[in-house]
């Protein structure tokens, strides 16, 4: 949904559509609170954190910010994700509501503990 090619994620999330700006600013919070120690970077146009390998992604929409942990890492939580919109490996977060900052953080570090551990790969 950026329009212009960003050269970092402060850049990505200043560029974004008004809507998703606060959304993209609070799912970032809560991503480096549970990996402090992640690199923080764009890959394929998205703002994605780094540990050993890549842990997380997320992306702006006209109506929505997907958060893309991995399909194994939401399966655990299929249950608390049923309000949402799921695909494979990616949720969305409409603009309109508020983002459920318990869930994300319990998915995020489910997601980080499993490469930590297990060094689980990105795509499931």
């Amino acid at each position: 949904m950026v329009k212009i090619k960003p050269a970092s994620v402060d850049e990505y999330i200043d560029n974004a559509p008004v809507a998703a700006t606060e959304k993209l600013r609070g799912i970032r919070s809560i991503l480096k609170e549970v990996a402090p120690d992640a690199e923080e970077m764009l890959k394929w146009g998205q703002p994605v954190f780094v540990e050993k390998r890549i842990l997380f992604s997320f992306v702006a929409y006209k109506s929505h910010l997907n958060f893309m942990p991995t399909g194994t890492s939401l399966e655990p939580f299929r249950e608390e994700l049923k309000r949402f919109k799921t695909g494979k490996d990616t949720i969305q977060f409409t603009y309109d509501k508020p983002l459920p900052r318990q869930l994300i953080q319990k998915i995020a570090d489910h997601r980080r503990r499993n490469v930590l551990e297990n060094d689980a790969k990105w795509m499931s």
